[in-house]
């Protein structure tokens, strides 16, 4: 009993959570979501540059793709956080005399992000018919416009699911920016629960932290689950009028 006592005190001690609880909503919480939000646009914008050159008819513009993807996918995401935010922080603070680690965090985050992302668009485009390529080709478009206003779109449809698990991911990921040493003001929620659970002695805070990532990541889930369900059977379509007559004279028979 003594021992179940000790665990509740550790992890779920009410007094400690409800203390971590401003400054995870005011602070952890908006920073997460700057961190993920803002590395998930700019991803999104490189990665479909990837992707263009991934499958460009110019061998050289296929190897620079390749090559950016392998690294950032081979190398563990606090490598390149750690690698960016210290080896570019001098430089940074020369540049612009700010000491906030907090755009080198944005920036590593993009460049992992974009290397997953263009990956999902190629093979979302690879996996469009080339029928459809040739079909609007055969309609008088160049094969820029075919790509841009045929291809890509149905290519992007496909891989909805996918890059919303990546935003996850992304969310997921932003708690290693604390490596590169954020200030008060820019902590993120882990960092945020961590510097409490320290104070404290109790991990009850990040406890807290960890919650604040679920109610983040679990209706994002289920985002994808209905996205992935609605492009597979497609939108339930209305019974017209005389169909729905039919089933109810059918009814009245019955």
């Amino acid at each position: 009993m003594d021992a179940l006592e000790q665990l509740g005190k550790t992890f779920f001690d009410w007094e400690a959570m409800v203390a971590v609880l401003p400054d995870l909503l005011t602070v952890g919480l908006p920073n997460t979501l700057m961190l993920a939000l803002a590395s998930g646009i700019i991803g999104t914008i490189v990665g479909m540059i990837l992707a263009i050159m991934g499958i460009s008819r110019n061998r050289v513009l296929r190897w620079i793709a390749r090559i950016y993807t392998d690294i950032f996918r081979g190398l563990p995401a606090v490598v390149i956080i750690l690698l960016i935010g210290l080896g570019l922080g001098p430089i940074l603070r020369q540049l612009t005399g700010s000491t906030s680690p907090y755009p080198l965090g944005i920036l590593a985050l993009s460049l992992i992000a974009s290397a997953y992302i263009g990956e999902i668009f190629r093979s979302g485009i690879q996996s469009v018919e080339k029928g459809q390529l040739e079909a609007s080709r055969a309609l008088g478009f160049s094969y820029s416009a075919s790509m841009q206003l045929v291809v890509v779109p149905q290519g992007v449809r496909r891989v909805l699911p996918a890059l919303v698990n990546q935003f996850i991911s992304l969310i997921k990921e932003s708690s290693l920016v604390y490596f590169i040493g954020l200030v008060a003001s820019e902590r993120e929620l882990f960092r945020v629960g961590n510097d409490a659970a320290s104070n404290t002695g109790n991990l009850s805070p990040l406890i807290a932290a960890g919650l604040f990532y679920l109610c983040l990541t679990i209706p994002l889930t289920h985002l994808v689950n209905f996205i992935d369900n609605r492009l597979r059977v497609g939108k339930k379509q209305k019974p017209e009028p005389d169909e729905l007559a039919a089933k109810i004279g059918e009814g009245a028979k019955a």
